[in-house]
């Protein structure tokens, strides 16, 4: 949730898009609307900021963040939440947590995302000066750090090469964190929250893999790959393979692709892990009731405070 770190409502590319129309119409739905997950939610997604959400929130830390700045005399176009969506809803990545699983994607770009949503990933920031890097954020401009997908990476984040800002700028004393971390104290935003969630369905996950039921629909898949001429012992390590396939998109990518959501759906496998994983989603929940309930809290008590801010 932190519009300074490349947040996850996306950016723009350059400031004329930052000032246009924010287009809703890409942005992912609620639940998977097509594929082998369509209409798939997992229980701990209840405890998940949607994507909706998180731009309210991402747009209401823009607006701090730019009016917190302007109090330093910088005036900084930020990147503009919601312009660059992602493919899921949630951290949850309902669409490939088993592996792939819409056949018209696959059909088009084998195992790649589609164009658009991979835009999501490729992170563009304003490379502005050491001083407004420091009000901003409260440490130092490191060196660029390359981004997973290329790109010239954020210098917004944490880095072992910072070091803390100068005390003030123009006799004004700057926050602790900067104007993210202000922006952050306006909200009350608690980034322990999401990370507790995110290790519990990073548990269930794990969990659900070994289990009987799981383990005999990932070797009948396996079985049937194999009819099809491929050794892929599981959907993860054919997603790899087919990433690896020159740009992911090649012919063999897609084919390999097409015969891994056709063995997936002949075993029901997506069916079958999506069953198990939510039965242990279940037990947590239960097990972690308390503190989750308070996440949930404080959850809707951050995207009212970002409704307020105008």
């Amino acid at each position: 949730m932190l519009l300074g770190a490349c947040s996850s409502s996306g950016s723009p590319s350059d400031p004329a898009k930052g000032q246009a129309p924010v287009d809703r119409s890409n942005w992912p739905a609620k639940t998977p609307t097509s594929g082998l997950a369509k209409g798939l939610a997992l229980p701990l997604e209840a405890y998940m900021s949607t994507y909706a959400d998180q731009v309210t929130v991402d747009t209401a830390l823009r607006t701090l963040q730019t009016r917190c700045m302007s109090e330093y005399g910088f005036a900084v176009d930020l990147p503009r939440p919601g312009v660059n969506p992602p493919a899921g809803n949630n951290s949850a990545h309902i669409e490939r947590r088993y592996g792939i699983t819409d056949r018209a994607q696959a059909k088009k770009y084998g195992y790649l995302l589609p164009p658009e949503q991979r835009k999501h990933t490729e992170p563009e920031l304003p490379d502005l000066p050491d001083v407004q890097v420091e009000v901003l954020t409260g440490h130092t401009k490191p060196e660029p750090v390359a981004a997973p997908t290329g790109g010239d990476g954020s210098y917004f984040g944490s880095s072992e090469k910072t070091e803390p800002a100068r005390a003030e700028h123009n006799g004004k004393k700057l926050h602790k964190g900067g104007c993210i971390g202000w922006s952050q104290q306006q909200l009350q935003l608690n980034e322990l929250d999401a990370g507790f969630v995110s290790q519990l369905a990073s548990r269930s996950l794990s969990e659900s893999r070994p289990g009987k039921p799981v383990g005999k629909a990932i070797t009948d898949w396996a079985a049937c790959m194999k009819t099809k001429g491929h050794k892929s012992a599981d959907p993860f390590r054919a997603m790899e393979q087919g990433l690896a396939d020159g740009d992911g998109a090649t012919k063999n990518a897609i084919a390999l692709a097409l015969d891994d959501l056709d063995c997936k759906k002949q075993t029901r496998l997506i069916e079958v892990w999506f069953k198990e994983e939510s039965a242990i989603q279940k037990r947590l929940i239960n097990d972690n009731k308390d503190q989750l309930a308070t996440v949930k809290a404080r959850m809707s008590e951050v995207l009212a405070a970002a409704k307020a801010v105008k």
